[in-house]
Parts: structure tokens; sequence; C-alpha cells
């Protein structure tokens, strides 16, 4: 798998299931989509085969059905992906991501305090 790879957002909503439930088959994995998009059993399947393909899922035979599990933790996916965001869009800057999250986003007085509180938590565990 590509250091780099992302997911379209039809695999990104496949991979959410399967982070969620740990593993799961093709219907598995239809049932655990938005129903406000529905989508045909082969349109499923094919998207796991790619997702296989890409190395971002192994299936296992049981009896006559596939068994899909992610290769990697969504954690580890959210971390590949926001280094290259960061290095892409604001030059390896993590100071500039924080600041256009901050100036820019919709975040209720709550959130920033919680967002304080995270920034203050992690001072503390380095400060020796």
């Amino acid at each position: 798998m590509k250091k780099t790879m992302l997911l379209t957002e039809t695999e990104l909503e496949m991979m959410l299931v399967l982070w969620d439930r740990g593993q799961g088959t093709v219907r598995e994995v239809m049932n655990g989509l938005s129903a406000d998009r529905p989508r045909a059993y082969t349109s499923v399947a094919t998207i796991l085969r790619i997702l296989e393909e890409k190395g971002f899922v192994t299936s296992e035979k049981r009896g006559r059905r596939l068994l899909y599990a992610p290769t990697l933790s969504r954690s580890r996916y959210e971390g590949r992906n926001l280094g290259d965001l960061l290095g892409r869009l604001f030059g390896g800057d993590p100071l500039a991501l924080v600041r256009r999250l901050v100036d820019s986003s919709s975040m209720s007085a709550a959130e920033l305090r919680a967002a304080r509180a995270l920034f203050t938590d992690r001072l503390a565990g380095t400060e020796e």
C-alpha cells in the first residue's frame, strides 16, 4: 500500500463500517452503509475487492461468503493522511494547520475549550 494512498468517498464509507465492526461480509457492510444512498450488492462487493487490491482490507473465505477485515486502523489511516495534508498544504507546519482550523472553522466555545484542554494535557506530558 502506498503511504499517501487516499480512499475515495465510497471506499471511505465502507472502511468506516469495517472499522466500526472490525470485520464484515458484503451484506454486513451493505447494512452498515447510509440508507440515504442504497447500493447494489454487486457494487459493494466490487468496492471491497478494490479495497483488497489496494491493500486496505483482507478477505477470508467463510463458507460461501468472504469476510473482509481492515489491514490498518482508522487512527493510523487518519494520522497518515493528516501528515500528507500537513506536508502538501501547510508546508509541514503544524501550527499553520491549527491556526487555519481555529480561524476558519465554526468551532463552538465548548469545542475550543476542549481543544485547549488537549493542548494543556499534551504540554503537561512533555514537561519533565
